[in-house]
């Protein structure tokens, strides 16, 4: 547990410094949300600058963080400026969509890139390995948003798929099954671009993952016993080769929430990209750092979902503790 321990505590220290990243760069950039209300002639000097005061904004930087940080422990994530509403319910909103995405584009891509890097691996000069190779290579020297914008088109000009948003206003007054159905028609086209982009490396690595294990010695001498293909890789191969794809999972998870931003503005999923966009253009600060402060919490969370399991899979690492105590209680004696 000493570990699963050290990584929480990572994992806060990491928040803590992006938002105050956050807080920096916004600090740097030029302007901000009232100085286009300056140039409303209706509007004088002295009502901007009570709106400041009443915003804080003419507070210097360490103490609009310490607010910002104590308002973030009360659930609230500030005040947006453009919503007259605090941060944390906008972003809870909007990230329920963007879990759902990335979520469904994580699992996805797993499954198919589990089964296609392991039958790559295991048929290394045949069909199958020559067509993963083509596929991610042609993959990896396609952009995402080039991916996004091709499936739009085919969307609105040949009608195969919803074209953006997240229901159909057809489907609003129906049923929940219905209204199911037509959450998954309009979740196919930004998976499809998720699980395009991500998939070249995750297949790369499992394939590489598998490599490694199937040139082993011990694999050898399985192969030498007469134990059959199919027991070799799914019995003792996957389970050696499955410590680099768990690290990988969190990192994979991500790569997905990043790309699911951009995404999401192209295809107008109502998820925290769109959000996070109109927040910057408005520059709304405090959605600006809450929407960024929320996608480090998904990868956070990606990445302790990944030392979760890798803790469960690998009894090297539940040793350590183990081990280290056995240490400090010899040298005691």
């Amino acid at each position: 547990m000493r570990y699963l321990g050290l990584r929480f505590l990572q994992s806060i220290f990491v928040l803590l410094g992006v938002s105050l990243l956050s807080f920096i760069f916004l600090e740097l950039a030029p302007g901000d949300f009232f100085d286009e209300i300056r140039l409303n002639p209706q509007i004088s000097g002295a009502t901007v600058t009570n709106l400041r005061k009443q915003y804080g904004l003419d507070q210097p930087l360490p103490r609009r963080y310490v607010r910002w940080v104590n308002s973030a422990a009360r659930g609230q994530l500030g005040f947006s400026f453009a919503y007259n509403a605090p941060v944390a319910p906008l972003l809870w909103a909007r990230s329920r969509n963007t879990l759902l995405l990335t979520g469904s584009a994580t699992i996805l891509a797993w499954l198919i890139a589990l089964p296609l890097g392991i039958m790559s691996a295991a048929r290394r000069h045949g069909w199958i390995h020559h067509l993963c190779a083509l596929l991610t290579s042609t993959l990896l020297a396609t952009p995402d948003l080039l991916l996004a914008l091709g499936f739009l088109f085919l969307a609105v000009h040949f009608h195969w798929f919803h074209a953006g948003g997240m229901f159909s206003r057809e489907g609003a007054a129906e049923g929940t099954w219905a209204q199911s159905k037509d959450l998954a028609a309009h979740l196919v086209l930004p998976v499809a671009v998720l699980v395009l982009g991500s998939l070249p490396i995750l297949l790369r690595h499992t394939r590489a993952a598998m490599l490694e294990v199937l040139d082993s010695a011990y694999v050898r001498a399985a192969r030498g016993h007469g134990i059959s293909r199919w027991r070799i890789l799914f019995r003792h191969a996957l389970p050696a080769a499955i410590n680099p794809l768990v690290s990988l999972f969190g990192f994979s998870l991500g790569s997905l929430l990043s790309a699911s931003l951009l995404t999401e503005v192209v295809m107008s999923w109502p998820g925290l990209g769109p959000l996070l966009l109109e927040a910057v253009l408005a520059r709304d600060i405090y959605v600006v750092i809450g929407a960024v402060v929320f996608s480090t919490l998904f990868l956070v969370l990606g990445t302790l979902v990944a030392d979760v399991l890798l803790f469960a899979a690998d009894p090297r690492i539940r040793g350590t503790g183990i081990r280290t105590t056995a240490i400090r209680t010899k040298g005691l004696a």
